[in-house]
This record gives C-alpha cells, structure tokens and sequence, in this order.
C-alpha cells in the first residue's frame, strides 16, 4: 500500500489517512516530534499500529507523504485561473486570495505544521512552491517587473517574495487571522504597489 500510495481513493483509505494526519496535529501540539512514536500516533488516531504500517513506512515517510499532500491540496487553488483573465497583477491577486482561502479553511493544520520550527519540510515545501510560482511571474514580467526596473537582483526579489509571503501567512495564523483572505492579499499588494509608486 505504500508504494502506491497516491493511487488509492478508497474511501476507508482516505478515512484512516485523515484519522492519523488529525492526530498528528494533535499530538504536535502536546510535544515535540522527537517524543512522538507510532504507537502514540496509532493509539490517539484509534487504530492498530499494523495499519499505521499499511499506510507509512515509519514517521519519516508519514510527514514526506503529508507535505506532498499539502502541496498536492494547495496546487488547485495556485493554479486555476480566474474567470476573466485581466492583467497579470489581477491575476495574482485572485491566486492569492484561492491560497489563502484554501489556508483558512485548514488553519488549524496549517497554523500547527507551519509554526513547528521542529517540523520544517512543510513550511519548506510551501516556501519551494511560492519560490517557484514567483520565479515564473518573473520571468514572465522581465524588464516589465518592479524589481528589474529598481535594480534588484531576481535572486534577491525571488528570496525576499517568497520569505515575506510565508512570514506574512505564519503570523496571520498565529495571530487566529485577525483579517480575511480577501483583505489580507489586498494588503500584501498595496505594499509592493507603494514600492512600485516610490522606486
């Protein structure tokens, strides 16, 4: 069952993958990962340890195959284009606000794994999808884009956008998002628009 481990839509599967991620969350909450084991996961996910092992070779594995799967969940909401295709600010925009939406429906997954500076892969692998996505808008802006125009180097640009963008998400939930998705993209926008008016 590991081995194809994306192939499976079995319900029941999908149920008791759901059982063991909810109580990983949980169980993060109470101590770190070092003094987590499979019998404390199986025991809080209400399951034997034998169908721990079905679904993941060890904790390892498990937190590899869930980072895949925040990824795999979030890429829809980055990706889908808006209805009316406007400009390309506009455009980013809307994928901002479906990310962020798409967090807010999961805070409480996200809040924890994000926050967990002894968990890094999630925060990570969020980091190397932002890292790429802006990467892209780049290259598809050149000489058009605020950084090229002020001097920036895109190395510098790609880090700063992607880093900003994570710190921003982190402390919104941390914060038990005090602001809307739409509102906080909103934000997040005027201050590289005010950049933009003062370069």
């Amino acid at each position: 069952m590991v081995d194809n481990y994306k192939g499976h839509t079995d319900p029941r599967i999908l149920r008791t993958r759901l059982l063991i991620k909810e109580a990983f969350i949980d169980l993060l909450q109470e101590m770190d990962i070092e003094r987590m084991s499979v019998s404390r996961i199986a025991e809080r996910a209400t399951i034997s340890r034998v169908t721990f092992y079905l679904h993941y070779r060890d904790i390892p594995d498990m937190l590899e195959k869930m980072a895949d799967d925040m990824i795999e969940d979030i890429q829809p909401a980055v990706n889908s284009q808006p209805v009316n295709e406007g400009a390309a600010a506009d455009t980013d925009f809307v994928m901002l606000v479906r990310m962020l939406d798409h967090i807010a429906k999961h805070a409480k997954f996200y809040k924890v794994i994000l926050g967990s500076k002894r968990v890094p892969i999630f925060t990570e692998r969020l980091l190397n999808m932002l890292t790429e996505i802006i990467t892209a808008r780049l290259e598809v802006l050149g000489n058009d884009s605020f950084f090229y125009k002020a001097g920036i180097q895109k190395d510098i640009a790609i880090w700063h956008g992607s880093s900003a963008l994570i710190g921003t998400i982190v402390s919104w939930l941390r914060n038990d998002m005090p602001y809307t998705p739409h509102f906080l993209a909103k934000q997040h926008f005027l201050l590289y628009h005010f950049q933009d008016k003062n370069s």
